[in-house]
């Protein structure tokens, strides 16, 4: 046998034997991440006393989807539930849709004064949502939109999320080919045309980046709704999760953490239908500048 073929064989015998051992590193960094979920998962299932004393373990009361059916029976849970989607529903594709405009606009577009506009964008982004709290209560105060949905919209619309994805889908028509552009153009398609028949079908993977990235601003959001929201059946999940108390100031743990699978659960959903389309979008977002 050659030497050639000898290390030929040498590498197909050790080469399993490293992927067993990085898929053992990627198991043991990934324990840190995953044992918190995994407990809450558990301790939503549990009674308020059992959760502390045995955490990874049901316990001899077994399972309690009596925690489940409590959080929607004797808080408003439904109506804060329901809250938090409508502004999802609305709040996201306003915010992809103009995410792609604005993007496609920095890539493809010259006009003046273009790339001192996107780095202001590109600052709003380094701006803290505390430092203009204020003047945004005033405003929103004045107009009489306090105890509303309107301002928790439009303040996530306009946000730093917002400029990320405007910067993200400027990053990735920057990677589709010209050509492309050029044939709709010889085709008849004016700038709106191309954007759309042609621009927009090839950035599904980007839009579901920039659409994980707004869902998860939006659904997150505890600072705006904090501010602007006091009513109960106005408040968004972040701050219904707080609401889980007894009259002597104690936290019904057991209620609050079942209600923590219900507001994970969605998100975790849309992560894993989308994962996909969001490794592809940041891999090519940063291939050209």
């Amino acid at each position: 046998m050659t030497a050639e073929a000898l290390k030929l064989k040498s590498t197909r015998i050790s080469r399993p034997g490293w992927h067993w051992a990085l898929y053992l590193v990627l198991v043991l960094v990934s324990l840190p991440f995953f044992l918190p979920l995994l407990w809450l998962f558990i301790s939503a299932f549990k009674s308020s006393g059992a959760i502390f004393s045995s955490p990874f373990e049901f316990g001899a009361g077994g399972l309690r989807w009596t925690n489940f059916e409590q959080v929607f029976t004797d808080y408003p849970f439904a109506r804060q539930y329901l809250n938090s989607v409508y502004i999802a529903a609305v709040s996201v594709p306003v915010t992809v849709g103009l995410a792609a405009v604005a993007g496609y606009a920095f890539a493809r577009i010259r006009f003046p004064g273009r790339n001192a506009v996107f780095l202001l964008s590109l600052l709003a982004m380094m701006v803290p949502s505390e430092l203009t709290a204020v003047p945004q209560f005033v405003l929103f105060s004045r107009l009489g939109l306090v105890n509303t949905h309107v301002p928790v919209i439009l303040l996530q619309i306009f946000s730093a999320t917002g400029a990320f994805t405007v910067f993200l889908m400027r990053q990735h028509f920057i990677t589709l080919p010209r050509e492309l552009e050029d044939a709709g153009r010889v085709d008849g398609l004016n700038s709106l045309g191309v954007f759309w028949y042609i621009m927009l079908p090839l950035s599904r993977p980007a839009l579901a980046t920039a659409a994980i990235f707004a869902v998860l601003n939006s659904w997150n959001d505890y600072f705006n709704p904090l501010i602007y929201l006091s009513k109960e059946t106005l408040l968004t999940l972040p701050l219904a999760l707080g609401r889980f108390t007894d009259p002597l100031g104690g936290v019904y743990w057991n209620l609050t953490l079942a209600a923590s699978v219900l507001v994970a659960l969605p998100v975790l959903l849309a992560f894993l239908l989308a994962q996909r389309q969001f490794i592809e979008s940041l891999a090519a977002s940063g291939t050209k500048g």
